[in-house]
């Protein structure tokens, strides 16, 4: 598209280069900008251009143009607003997607901007008006419609307004009256209360009554009676007549026009396909309530006015006054425009777009015009985070036919693709227990186990009484969150349960269930220790790819491959998924290029295999939705602009984030909807709403209104109160405006702390540290001593245990890679910082005195009273405790101090376990002596050794 400089207003430099809004009211046939302050502000006799702006993930700016027609404004003004709504787009670049605007008949997305409401004040500038000057109160009657954004509009105050099906609001010069028709809803009037609230702070000072009235109470009630005596006294009111704007205009079938030197001619097709688009020219797509204009991208900016002015004279005949106008640029079409094509060919054209944004840009800056921003936003570049704390416990069992069987803590890990799975994580929340409940399906998973695992988890998440999320997860399409929990997480071709096996046997399918003597190749993916993953593939050369590391074994023969785009980082995952796959094998390492025949004869020979990572699907800038459901049919509602708010207690949300889709059921939603909650997420990627190629495999969550994760309530400004509250959804509003302030509530007591050590069985503890710490702030920290992170905890929360109970001793133990110097420094810092901790805490705690050679089952312990100089104590504290360990320099074996267990208590299967020991470190509770007999070498050598190494000969022994 050719642009000039005279195409272009001096009034748009700059705009649209930062998120945000920015409106302009057109004056003298000019745009002038509005100040800040009077944004939301308009006058009925005033046009106004608004540009919201929004930057995406991707780094890209999206940009929103309206322009917004007051109901006393002029033609020219109209006509002016129109045509710099064009210009402005040129100036962008030729993006955006412009809307029109009529008083009363706004868009959703236009209200969106300015929540709650916005009330239209008689004025204006050009068109001969005043603005209305402060003057003494009048009453003032306004109706209110909308479920999710509320269209307000001042009616006659006077008795034959009211009617049994909106809601009205009555504000007089002391108090406000919210007056419920008795067909309304419970959602609409507590949109309602918003804009009760609005009135009372933009009219009242936020300082006036509040009394609502429902309609048919009788005058018996004093504000009632109050409400009444303005209009003369109560009186039945008449069934609604519709008014000329209450009718909507009857729908027909979409008609295709194209502009032929200013005029639209009739295109004659039997169905819509994108081809009848032309970029070289601009078409109008009348679907009556809506008028879509399409501007091809080399059209002209004269062609895009006037096709914008055919338009606009569609729309002023006299049947139709109130419909919307929507134009946009090829290749940024709206949603609503593609979905009335029969089919639409996705093009690639934003190259194109940025080319001419480029253009535009370098005329700009040529005439002087700051640039900065115009070109594209700040890429928002980040890792993904589970967003869930991943302390917590874990249970998982394979679903054998129509029952659950719990997986050992040694297979917690080991999924087959076979086979269905259900787990169960528990992790502590802000106020109470948190739990996710989820099932994984294998890709060659059967049918009647996937639903037997959906109908168990069902139970399960029934008898914690709904207050737990649920997830349903395909093999392939994990979240973030799931790899997250698991950390370890290895999937096996084949699979164990009885109905994979007799399927298998009945469609004469050869069983490939993972044999740990055959040929098998695993890939290997992950970002780091805590998120890895070993995917079992066919064992052939196409299956390598150049950005991933391999292991392959066949018998005792173990191959490791580095692909050449693999780093050091992920080198270091095969060795630590090899100790799962095939402990205590030496691998032969191979690297890309430079492979052994034995390698290449064992994968059948050589062939081509891809160099690109395998994509999964990204989180996108999330949209929500409202659901209805009936009779089979979805019908969703999208919410711009979204907040906490507008999660009304009564209904079912989606919010869709593309690689995840989350379902929010209401506290007060009907039971018999919300056991529809995972076939509306089923629908709702079926019928692709946003035509965003979902797929069906997309990771489904189900949350409950009161007990949402973390991982949901980040896309929110999250206030947990409000979800705590009871009552309907204008119940609570009418809390909140009556009272000023959200209500103090009785938050949910927390239950017995379990123990977040667990990872496998109720009985068994888990092989990795899980901290105590409730705190939603904590993060886990590396290189602590797991006695000084229970030592620290006990002393941060005296209420987490009994406060006669000593607290742990101080014990040496040498973290990964630390000479017994260093740990030697270590265990002092961490008895300075745990002395300093017990001054902090208002009530006194016991203090253990160590003696020699205490034994687990007593020792002493020595009251701390009588404290007159805090200084001096701490400081004789802390040298009684680093003399200790000045004693011990030298003597690695020495176990004084340590608590001491015999080997066949410790070890996981023991009869006899034993409790309240860090269950991540269970070698250090052995004697020198028992720790040498085991292991064959010495505390001092074996922490010395790697991590891995440590853990897969901790593993041998039965004490990881």
């Amino acid at each position: 598209m050719a642009v000039s400089m005279r195409d272009l207003d001096p009034a748009f430099q700059g705009a649209g280069q930062k998120a945000g809004m920015e409106i302009w009211r057109i004056e003298n046939f000019h745009p002038v900008p509005v100040p800040k302050s009077s944004y939301g502000k308009f006058f009925t006799g005033d046009s106004y251009i608004i540009l919201k702006t929004t930057a995406l993930k991707s780094g890209a700016f999206r940009h929103d143009i309206h322009y917004w027609l007051g109901t006393d404004t002029t033609q020219d003004e109209a006509g002016t607003a129109a045509i710099k709504t064009v210009e402005l787009d040129a100036a962008l670049g030729g993006r955006a997607v412009q809307y029109r605007e009529v008083q009363g008949h706004e868009t959703e997305k236009f209200l969106s901007y300015f929540k709650p409401c916005i009330i239209p004040q008689k004025g204006g500038v050009s068109s001969g008006f005043k603005h209305a000057e402060a003057e003494q109160h009048q009453t003032r009657l306004y109706v209110c419609k909308g479920k999710h954004v509320v269209h307000v509009k001042e009616v006659p105050f006077a008795r034959s307004s009211l009617n049994h099906d909106d809601i009205f609001i009555l504000d007089t010069e002391s108090k406000i009256f919210q007056f419920n028709g008795s067909n309304s809803s419970i959602q609409e009037r507590a949109k309602a209360l918003e804009v009760v609230q609005y009135v009372k702070d933009t009219y009242h000072n936020g300082k006036c009554e509040v009394a609502t009235i429902e309609d048919g109470k009788l005058m018996a009630d004093a504000e009632t009676g109050e409400f009444w005596s303005f209009f003369g006294g109560f009186a039945p009111l008449p069934r609604k007549a519709a008014s000329e704007e209450d009718k909507t205009i009857e729908a027909f079938p979409p008609k295709l026009l194209q502009i032929v030197k200013g005029q639209s001619e009739p295109v004659q097709a039997d169905s819509f396909t994108r081809d009848l688009l032309d970029t070289n020219k601009c078409f109008l797509l009348d679907c009556g309530v809506e008028v879509f204009v399409w501007m091809g991208r080399n059209t002209s900016l004269d062609e895009r006015k006037t096709a914008s002015a055919a338009a606009e004279e569609l729309t002023h005949s006299p049947e139709r006054p109130n419909s919307h106008i929507i134009r946009a640029i090829e290749g940024f079409e709206t949603v609503a425009f593609r979905s009335k094509f029969d089919s639409w060919s996705q093009t690639s054209d934003v190259t194109i777009s940025e080319d001419g944004r480029g253009k535009v840009a370098a005329l700009l800056r040529r005439q002087g015009f700051n640039v900065k921003g115009l070109l594209k936003a700040s890429p928002v570049k980040e890792e993904p985070q589970p967003y869930i704390d991943c302390t917590g416990n874990l249970q998982v069992w394979r679903v054998n036919e129509q029952e659950k069987v719990m997986l050992q803590s040694s297979e917690l890990s080991k999924f087959y693709s076979g086979d269905c799975y259900i787990f169960q994580y528990s992790y502590p929340g802000e106020d109470k227990e948190e739990h996710l409940i989820g099932t994984w399906f294998g890709k060659q998973s059967i049918e009647e186990e996937r639903t037997s695992a959906l109908s168990l988890s069902s139970k399960m998440v029934e008898s914690l009484k709904f207050q737990a999320a649920q997830a349903r997860i395909f093999e392939g399409n994990e979240p973030i969150q799931f790899f997250s929990i698991f950390q370890t997480f290895i999937v096996f071709k084949g699979g164990r349960s009885s109905g994979y096996k007799n399927y298998i046997a009945e469609k004469e399918i050869t069983n490939e269930t993972y044999n740990e003597d055959g040929l098998a190749l695993f890939r290997v993916q992950g970002s780091g220790p805590e998120n890895m993953q070993a995917i079992q593939v066919e064992p052939v050369a196409s299956s390598l790819n150049s950005s991933y590391c391999y292991i392959l074994h066949s018998g005792s023969s173990v191959f490791t491959w580095s692909g050449s785009l693999t780093t050091s980082e992920n080198q270091e995952l095969v060795e630590r998924l090899l100790d799962h796959i095939r402990p205590n094998v030496q691998s032969k390492p191979q690297k890309e290029g430079t492979e052994s025949e034995q390698f290449w004869d064992l994968l059948g020979g050589k062939s081509e295999y891809p160099d690109q990572k395998i994509v999964r699907a990204e989180e996108s800038d999330p949209h929500l939705f409202s659901c209805t459901f009936s009779k089979g049919n979805l019908k969703v509602t999208e919410i711009f602009n979204f907040s906490q708010d507008d999660l009304m207690t009564e209904d079912i949300f989606i919010l869709d984030c593309h690689s995840d889709i989350f379902v929010w059921i209401g506290q007060q939603v009907e039971p018999k909807n919300r056991m529809h909650a995972l076939t509306i997420a089923e629908k709702f990627l079926e019928h692709d709403f946003l035509l965003e190629n979902l797929s069906h495999e997309t990771p489904i969550f189900i949350i409950t209104e009161g007990s949402e994760p973390p991982f949901f309530t980040r896309f929110f400004s999250w206030d947990s109160s409000k979800s705590a509250m009871h009552g309907n959804s204008f119940q609570r509003k009418l809390a909140i405006v009556k009272n000023g302030l959200t209500p103090t509530l009785d938050k949910p007591k927390r239950r017995t702390p379990v123990s977040y050590g667990g990872r496998s069985s109720v009985t068994e503890k888990s092989q990795r540290s899980r901290s105590m710490s409730f705190s939603p702030d904590r993060v886990r920290v590396r290189g602590r001593s797991p006695a000084f992170n229970a030592l620290a905890a006990n002393f941060e929360n005296p209420s987490t245990r009994n406060l006669s109970t000593p607290p742990p001793v101080v014990r040496k133990l040498y973290p990964k890679s630390v000479t017994p110097e260093s740990s030697k420094l270590a265990s002092r810092s961490a008895a300075i910082a745990a002395l300093t901790a017990t001054f902090e805490q208002p009530v006194r705690e016991n203090i253990v005195s160590h003696t020699p050679k205490a034994s687990p089952e007593s020792y002493k312990t020595k009251p701390d009273s009588n404290i007159k100089d805090n200084s001096n104590s701490m400081s004789s504290r802390i040298e009684a405790l680093t003399i200790e360990e000045d004693v011990k320099e030298g003597e690695a074996e020495d176990e004084e101090g340590l608590l001491i267990y015999p080997y066949e208590r410790l070890k996981i299967s023991s009869t006899d376990p034993v409790t309240d020991i860090d269950v991540t470190k269970r070698e250090t509770y052995l004697s020198s002596q028992e720790f040498r007999e085991k292991f064959e070498m010495t505390k001092d050598a074996f922490y010395k050794l790697p991590k891995w190494k440590q853990n897969k000969l901790k593993m041998a022994l039965e004490l990881f």
